[in-house]
């Protein structure tokens, strides 16, 4: 059981390219899979996972391999049972049950006849107990369809499991029995997630970064320690060798500095000599010059070189920067009142709870103008979806701020990173991160600005690099701001003012920690 690639690329077909001379070695155990987003993780599973033809290069799977996006696709209708991957196996066993003894009963139960045993512990470990096999999927929530999912990956026995943010929509009790799942995986587990406690229970950590996949033997803070470490030694090498450039530059204007003294000095004293002699010296000290030039010119050429190579180490990660307009909110004017609670501004509160309590319809219901004490909001919802694909970047962002003119909305593009053509390109042709930034953009440069901004899971599919951006944006804005996450670091980061509970439809509660 292992995944083996060999100079691995892959091309759109539009020629951008995403994956290029991948060369790696996945073996049992578990890695998790990290990268900017827009980097390729998802493509190379969906490579690895045969859905997508490597262009070029090659992928050798050892195993049967189970796959599992970010985004579940459900039919209406679709049972537990279905979702697990077990319905035609369990029909075949209430046949046979039942005295039906055909062939093709016991063809498609094979060696599975604990399978609907299997199936409910694995739902009862991921504190699913109470699910009913016959269930429809749309009567539970996204968090709940997710497990039984992996439950059904995990029940299949592939050799080669590919997981693609798992723990997207979790709550803190899923994802931690999620992750204690992960803990003795069977087979190759290849991870993608930003979910560093996650990525911590992994065994490796592999990186997709500038086109180049590396591999590292340890978990993932183990890894950011050394490339931290590896960073903040690249970043002194520059300083060393700008330090050592600036030396020679000043040491090269010292020594024409002097030559050129010597030269005044030697014209005055070869006009007192006989002619030859003077030409004889003239000549020693323009060999003597050159040598002098010529060490100095390489010994800057040198320190030149050393500070691109130290420069070339250290990564370019930029983040967001951004002045967002003062919205005018009047501290403690209301803007929103959801039952016995409201929000002021500019108060920070976050929404927590478990998954189905009714947090995303508690926001829905708000939006809809149900409490709203203001029409200036924002609202970033859990999927990136809602845009005109068609549309460009450019005109995206400014149908939020039409009085705008286009240059002043690229230049606030510039500071979300999106610069130069990519204002001019199609938003469905934007990866992930792009269009993270476009979705936040039209959010935060709005005109007139929102007074009260609404988040709905906004780390979900968010690399670590994105979530930083996000928190950097927020950072200084000065209006309401209504969070539902159930990443906690993320919202610590984020300076709360208040945190509300939510335990059942309709019960909301004012609490003091983040682990009600």
């Amino acid at each position: 059981m292992s995944v083996i690639l060999n100079n691995l690329g892959f091309t759109w077909s539009d020629g951008t390219v995403v994956l290029s001379d991948l060369t790696a070695t996945f073996g049992a155990g578990r890695t998790g899979l990290v990268g900017a987003n827009g980097s390729g993780k998802s493509t190379l599973l969906r490579v690895i996972a045969g859905l997508l033809p490597p262009g070029s290069g090659t992928v050798s799977v050892d195993g049967a391999v189970a796959y599992l996006p970010q985004t579940l696709t459900l039919e209406v209708g679709t049972s537990v049972a279905e979702l697990l991957g077990i319905a035609e196996r369990r029909a075949a066993l209430a046949a046979i049950e039942a005295g039906d003894a055909a062939a093709e009963h016991f063809e498609t139960v094979g060696d599975d006849w604990d399978i609907e045993a299997r199936a409910r512990a694995l739902l009862a470990e991921l504190g699913l107990a109470h699910l009913d096999l016959d269930r429809d999927v749309g009567s539970i929530s996204g968090g709940e369809a997710m497990l039984v999912a992996i439950a059904g990956v995990r029940v299949t026995g592939a050799e080669v499991t590919l997981l693609d943010e798992p723990t997207n929509n979790l709550d803190r009790a899923a994802r931690a029995a999620l992750i204690n799942l992960l803990a003795d995986w069977p087979g190759t587990l290849l991870v993608v997630s930003h979910d560093v406690a996650l990525l911590d229970r992994m065994s490796d950590t592999a990186e997709l970064h500038d086109g180049v996949l590396t591999v590292f033997g340890g978990p993932y803070r183990q890894w950011r320690a050394q490339l931290d470490a590896e960073q903040s030694a690249a970043r002194q090498a520059v300083r060393t060798a700008e330090h050592a450039v600036k030396v020679e530059k000043r040491q090269r204007v010292e020594a024409e500095t002097k030559l050129a003294r010597r030269n005044r000095t030697a014209k005055k004293n070869r006009d007192s000599l006989p002619k030859i002699v003077a030409s004889m010296r003239g000549s020693a000290a323009q060999v003597s010059a050159g040598k002098l030039r010529t060490g100095h010119d390489d010994r800057l050429r040198a320190a030149r070189q050393s500070a691109a190579a130290a420069a070339a180490r250290v990564r370019d990660d930029e983040h967001i920067r951004v002045e967002l307009p003062d919205p005018q909110l009047p501290a403690g004017r209301t803007v929103a009142q959801i039952g016995t609670l409201t929000v002021t501004g500019p108060q920070r509160i976050a929404l927590i709870g478990p998954n189905g309590v009714g947090k995303t319809t508690l926001l829905r219901d708000l939006l809809g103008g149900a409490g709203l004490r203001t029409d200036r909001v924002g609202y970033l919802p859990q999927r990136l979806d809602g845009l005109d694909e068609d549309a460009t970047v450019l005109d995206t962002v400014r149908a939020a701020a039409p009085a705008a003119d286009a240059e002043t909305v690229r230049a606030q593009l510039a500071r979300f990173l999106l610069r130069g053509d990519t204002v001019h390109r199609r938003v469905g042709t934007l990866s992930g991160g792009e269009r993270f930034r476009v979705v936040l953009a039209r959010l935060l440069l709005a005109e007139p600005p929102a007074q009260l901004i609404v988040l709905d899971e906004p780390t979900n599919n968010l690399d670590l690099t994105s979530v930083d951006q996000l928190v950097d944006a927020l950072t200084d804005y000065r209006g309401a701001l209504l969070v539902v996450s159930h990443d906690d670091a993320f919202l610590e980061r984020l300076g709360l003012d208040r945190i509300w509970a939510m335990s059942a439809p309709g019960r909301l509660r004012e609490t003091d920690t983040l682990r009600a």
